[in-house]
């Protein structure tokens, strides 16, 4: 009989999911407590049937493809939408003292290691993630979220974390291709473009240029719903992506990614925490640490 579902191994698909959020084999399988060669097996099973390549093998770990990211992507999405179904049947589990809601690249890049932090101080607190990069209608209720944008007046349960600076950065192999030194240059050259309803959340090219006194970019447009997808095609050279110092820095200090220009910009919006009326006094102790890092 056909599966009513187009679907690969479920196994290979949860472990493809945690090797790519850990960017790291070994890590997935202590996650999963199998074996690093378990992990490798799985994937490359999935690869073959999928006829497509996940990931770079390199020596320090392992880097999403292109396709690799798209995948990953849905999947976290799927999960997600899963996990909180399963939360809604079988209630608030006793054991989550907190939740926190961001999206995949905030959570990746800056909330994580946050929460790794908070944990050398606060061992006795768990903390999880709803990590999502769209409003899954009927989702859990977080007691903190994440948010980009126009801090609301409302002080008592909204929270200033940090105002970033914006770069142009791109690959060096982008950089020599395109003879990139000044935003001018950019003006004309391929740029990646955020679209849908992430792109609502954060501020763009054109608005980019427009602080630096230039019009519109008028170059090859490259349009991807999600920010980690951008950051990964901005590393294989295919166009500039606009970073923020708080989520790009890693990227930029392995040599993955550089300034492109000298120029950058105040970010016009900041990051702020909202505390959900439902939150714990324990979520309460996590967005207190957070807040007052004023980072």
């Amino acid at each position: 009989m056909k599966r009513p579902y187009d679907l690969p191994s479920m196994t290979g698909l949860l472990c493809f999911e945690a090797a790519a959020r850990n960017s790291s084999f070994k890590a997935a399988a202590v996650e999963l407590n199998v074996t690093p060669a378990a992990i490798s097996h799985q994937i490359k099973g999935l690869e073959a049937e999928l006829a497509r390549t996940l990931f770079r093998r390199q020596h320090r770990g392992v880097e999403l493809t292109e396709i690799g990211a798209y995948l990953f992507v849905a999947l976290q999405r799927g999960f997600q939408t899963l996990s909180n179904a399963v939360s809604d049947v079988r209630g608030q589990s006793e054991s989550e003292d907190v939740t926190v809601q961001a999206t995949t690249a905030i959570s990746a890049f800056w909330l994580t290691p946050q929460i790794a932090a908070f944990w050398k101080s606060h061992p006795e607190i768990l903390i999880s993630q709803i990590v999502s990069d769209i409003d899954v209608p009927g989702s859990a209720y977080p007691d903190l979220s994440v948010h980009y944008g126009a801090l609301p007046e409302d002080e008592n349960d909204h929270h200033f974390l940090f105002r970033d600076r914006m770069r142009a950065l791109g690959s060096p192999g982008y950089a020599a291709a395109h003879q990139i030194r000044e935003p001018e240059d950019l003006l004309s050259a391929p740029l990646i473009h955020l679209s849908g309803v992430e792109a609502a959340r954060w501020t763009g090219w054109t608005d980019w240029f427009r602080q630096l006194g230039h019009p519109a970019p008028t170059g090859k447009r490259i349009a991807v719903n999600n920010y980690m997808i951008a950051l990964q095609l901005a590393q294989d050279g295919v166009g500039a992506v606009l970073g923020w110092d708080g989520l790009v820095m890693p990227q930029v200090e392995q040599g993955r990614l550089l300034d492109l220009v000298s120029q950058s910009i105040p970010s016009p919006h900041c990051y702020y925490l909202k505390v959900h009326p439902r939150a714990s006094a324990k979520a309460r102790v996590f967005a207190d640490w957070l807040t007052s890092k004023r980072i």
